[in-house]
């Protein structure tokens, strides 16, 4: 980028410019593609696709001028597709800021840092038509700042988080639920059905992948206040904070909704209590009392069926 902008006083790079600057529209699609590849276990590489376009298509600019030109007098001229790079760039952008918002606890902790990134990633869309060639340092210090923040905060949380799932795990579980108490109303305990038979039959890269969509659909589900945990295995809790029943049981039915689209199933229980007079093993147990018969009325169903 520097190099690039330090062509810009000499007419003589003209075509040393150009490219550059074709390989600048074009990288950041292709990193950010990257990063939400090698975040998402499951996205496909189909998610390259729209920056490979773009990367053909600014090549292609490089000697008809539809994305941009340098004309004689040294200066950027915009094509009749002189924003697509910014589109396709913003596009990537907003998509991975959303899965890194699903795929977190939605607890404040996480979402600060979230929202940081977000707004470096804005910034940089917006500095160029505000600021000009000058924007350069303004960008790369804000993004640079953003990355490194969020990227700061997951090596940070990587004790307290499921290396499989992304959830909380046991470890935060017991130190997260020995704070504030008596905020704590109610305690969601699932248990994924038939994970041993997955395992067995299909092998345990079928189980992990099973388990993965099982807590990404805990997770979609989850709102503010709702904190998810691996325990362990299949087993995993869900912590309401401050949450009337009302509340608890809509989290249920949308954690039905979104493991009935996919072709696993789990059992699910849950404890409330409004006085706060419950610990916080009594509400654990009660709910995987209520789990276990869940699971049993499951498992008589299927054999009637």
């Amino acid at each position: 980028m520097f190099i690039e902008f330090y062509f810009e006083d000499n007419s003589d790079f003209r075509m040393a410019r150009t490219i550059l600057m074709s390989i600048r529209y074009s990288a950041a699609p292709f990193v950010i593609a990257q990063i939400i590849f090698s975040f998402i276990k499951k996205e496909k590489a189909y998610i390259f696709i729209p920056a490979g376009v773009l990367l053909v298509i600014d090549i292609v600019s490089i000697f008809n001028g539809m994305v941009f030109k340098i004309d004689e007098s040294n200066d950027l001229v915009r094509g009749p597709l002189g924003y697509l790079p910014f589109i396709v760039a913003g596009i990537y952008c907003a998509y991975l800021v959303y899965l890194l918002i699903r795929r977190s606890n939605k607890r404040l902790l996480e979402i600060v840092p979230i929202s940081f990134l977000a707004a470096g990633f804005l910034l940089s869309l917006i500095f160029p038509f505000v600021f000009g060639h000058q924007f350069a340092d303004i960008f790369t210090s804000t993004i640079t700042m953003g990355a490194f923040m969020y990227y700061i905060f997951s090596i940070l949380q990587l004790t307290k988080k499921d290396a499989l799932t992304g959830l909380l795990n046991r470890q935060a579980y017991y130190a997260e639920t020995g704070k504030s108490i008596k905020d704590i109303t109610a305690i969601v305990s699932l248990d994924m059905n038939g994970l041993k038979v997955i395992n067995d039959t299909y092998g345990h890269d079928a189980g992990d992948e099973a388990l993965v969509t099982v807590a990404l659909c805990i997770s979609k589900s989850c709102k503010i206040k709702q904190s998810s945990y691996r325990m362990g295995g299949d087993e995993f809790v869900i912590v309401c904070r401050k949450s009337i029943e009302e509340e608890v049981k809509k989290l249920i039915d949308r954690i039905n909704k979104h493991i009935g689209d996919t072709k696993y199933t789990c059992s699910i229980g849950y404890c409330y209590q409004e006085n706060g007079f419950l610990s916080i093993e009594d509400l654990l147990k009660k709910s995987d009392e209520q789990m276990y018969l869940n699971k049993a009325e499951y498992y008589k169903n299927k054999k009637l069926n």
